[in-house]
């Protein structure tokens, strides 16, 4: 999936505001994952920025051109994640601009991705 050119810095910032709203549980979890470079670099590259992508782009795209890129966000969320990333498709901070003229459907196939493709 090709990125869409998201300052990388705005979005950590949101993941790190997003983190303080967090139940404990998820935030004890998060927290101590978010500090480890490597898991935060493999977190933003392969799951909150092709979110960002659909989000952005989702909106101008084609049902099928939408389809193939959700099919093809190959990713498995833990539910910490999921309760990070759900705010990025709901309306949270700066992101919301993207969300704006969303298709409502579209919108609830991203959140249908998260929840359906889970760790177990």
């Amino acid at each position: 999936m090709k990125l869409y050119p998201f300052p990388r810095f705005a979005l950590e910032k949101a993941i790190a505001k997003r983190m303080l709203t967090l139940d404990a549980e998820h935030r004890a979890w998060f927290s101590e994952r978010w500090t480890n470079k490597t898991y935060k670099k493999s977190f933003i590259d392969t799951k909150a920025m092709p979110l960002i992508t659909l989000l952005a782009k989702g909106k101008t795209w084609t049902d099928e051109e939408f389809n193939g890129e959700l099919a093809g966000w190959d990713a498995r969320f833990y539910d910490a994640e999921v309760a990070v990333l759900r705010p990025m498709i709901e309306g949270d901070g700066l992101i919301k601009l993207m969300q704006k003229n969303m298709p409502p459907e579209r919108a609830q196939a991203l959140l249908d991705h998260l929840l359906t493709h889970r760790h177990i």
